[in-house]
């Protein structure tokens, strides 16, 4: 069952994210691509935008297939744990904790998904 429980987090938390990084680098799944995250990111004081966004796209999605799958866990945690540290510091840990007033509660508990997963290991559900 451990192992099943772990390709469970590894999928949603690293679909989730590859997601996510699609959304910056294409515009997919409502996202604004790389043009429109990157003038959001210049606005929020994030410079040069669309460099940072190209980052975090590139973070989000190689660190969440790389989770999903089970190969380079370690890696692809340390990417997830790193863009969600950045949008703490960038964005939310003005906010404080609580993700409803747009504070870092839900980031932190992605990094601690993340490196959790990456100190346990994959499990047997690998890619290869």
């Amino acid at each position: 069952m451990l192992d099943l429980g772990l390709l469970i987090i590894r999928l949603v938390i690293g679909l989730s994210f590859a997601a996510h990084g699609t959304q910056k680098l294409f515009g997919w799944f409502g996202g604004y691509g790389l043009k429109g995250t990157g003038g959001w990111l210049d606005s929020i004081g994030v410079k040069p935008g669309v460099m940072m966004a190209l980052l975090a796209g590139l973070g989000e999605l190689v660190g969440g297939l790389l989770f999903a799958a089970g190969v380079g866990t370690w890696v692809g945690a340390l990417l997830i744990a790193f863009t969600m540290l950045i949008a703490i510091v960038k964005v939310h840990g003005q906010n404080g904790y609580w993700a409803t007033q747009n504070g870092y509660e839900y980031n932190l508990t992605l990094i601690a998904v993340a490196i959790g997963v990456a100190l346990i290991g994959p499990g047997a559900y690998v890619l290869f």
